[in-house]
């Protein structure tokens, strides 16, 4: 089997346009989280704050390769450039079908998908939709028009497993590299924003409702006063290389992906459970070969739903106690979905880098149930040479990958 690296790092988030501003932003302690103008008009929805993420510059994308795209797919692409220029590659280096693209996100753009049902109904018009829409609502539109945008020849894919999406393309690419189907693959997740997503967990009472007129204050992961998630968007990119070619061509060395592992819970299609978080950990960990002491820093999904955080908490806690410093990104860009697990290993590569610990933003009384592990609270300076990272989803599907300095 062959090693895996990361020799490449984009990310369109809610605290910028590239990774410097989303580190940036961290760095500064701020949140992305504001109150939604409008979104007041969709009677039933409770939560009315959101991470949006701005969209800039999409117009120097060729029009001709932005026809297919809806607002997800911009992101998606524009992270995939800022991946290129980072991992140092030339367009023509891209060919041959030895490099893939696997992005994974909920679905289609849930911005195209809603304008596609209001230009039609009610008179179910189908003479009023354009020719691209289709491209832009397809469940692999992030995958497809990345791999369009760079002319890629190798494996395209798109997981869609919700919030574990970005983490199982990245571990998919894992696979693919390791077994030697591929040299390279640019992995991650992507998302948009819009008032039927943050529904769809509004009426599962999952959201953060009782911040709308402070959003700076929520979400609040592990957090006694936490009610709820917060949605985000953007998107998340990284670039995954054989480690021989990654060291032949001279290129920046992030990590080495050494264990992934991705599993279902079998228990409840909206309740998270712990065991098979439990299970997730162990297995990813024997395939890194990793003991629970070696992990010096877990980035948790900690969402600030009340049975998630508690369930994760205490899968940590079964696995490294009160010794392993733990945080969540999700108070500053919100829960980004399909891009989380990609723009949060992004951090947690950052971390590793600067040998600095970002604390979970907005957790002030650690709830008795999230307690018994080493929450950070503070910003913390930290050698950190081996990272475990999770990301959990609605329908039980667990994935948890582990990656070290090389």
């Amino acid at each position: 089997m062959r090693r895996v690296v990361i020799t490449g790092v984009g990310g369109v988030s809610p605290l910028g346009r590239d990774v410097a501003a989303l580190v940036d932003g961290i760095e500064q302690g701020r949140s992305a989280v504001r109150y939604m103008e409008g979104w007041d008009r969709y009677k039933g929805l409770q939560s009315l704050v959101a991470a949006p993420a701005e969209l800039l510059d999409e117009k120097r994308i060729p029009r001709r390769k932005r026809r297919s795209m809806g607002r997800m797919s911009i992101f998606a692409v524009q992270a995939a450039e800022e991946v290129l220029a980072d991992a140092g590659l030339d367009r023509e280096e891209l060919g041959g079908g030895r490099v893939g693209c696997i992005v994974g996100s909920t679905m289609g753009s849930a911005e195209s998908m809603n304008e596609t049902f209001e230009s039609m109904l009610p008179e179910r018009d189908l003479g009023k939709l354009t020719s691209m829409k289709f491209f832009q609502c397809v469940s692999h539109t992030a995958s497809m028009n990345v791999a369009h945008y760079l002319e890629l020849t190798g494996v395209v894919m798109a997981t869609s497993a919700a919030c574990a999406s970005g983490l199982q393309a990245i571990g998919a690419g894992y696979d693919l590299i390791m077994s030697g189907r591929q040299d390279a693959v640019f992995c991650g997740g992507a998302e948009d924003l819009h008032p039927t997503v943050t529904g769809s967990f509004d009426i599962l009472f999952a959201t953060s409702t009782g911040y709308n007129d402070r959003p700076e204050e929520t979400p609040r992961p592990f957090d006694k006063n936490r009610d709820g998630l917060v949605c985000g968007e953007g998107a998340g990119i990284v670039l995954l290389e054989e480690y021989e070619r990654a060291v032949a061509r001279g290129a920046r060395i992030y990590g080495e992906i050494t264990g992934y592992h991705t599993c279902g819970s079998g228990v409840h299609v909206s309740q998270s459970n712990r065991q098979s978080m439990v299970q997730c950990m162990r297995e990813a960990l024997r395939q890194a070969d990793t003991a629970p002491d070696d992990i010096d820093y877990v980035n948790a999904h900690a969402t600030a739903t009340i049975h998630g955080d508690e369930e994760e908490a205490g899968a940590i806690r079964e696995i490294f106690g009160d010794t392993v410093p733990v945080s969540s990104m999700k108070g500053y860009i919100g829960h980004t979905l399909g891009a989380s697990g990609a723009l949060e290993l992004i951090l947690s590569l950052v971390m590793m880098r600067k040998g600095e610990l970002y604390p979970t933003l907005n957790l002030e009384i650690v709830d008795p149930s999230c307690d018994g592990i080493c929450h950070v609270t503070g910003k913390t300076a930290k050698t950190v040479n081996t990272v475990l990272k999770n990301s959990f989803a609605f329908g039980g599907i667990n994935a948890v990958l582990v990656c070290r300095k090389v």
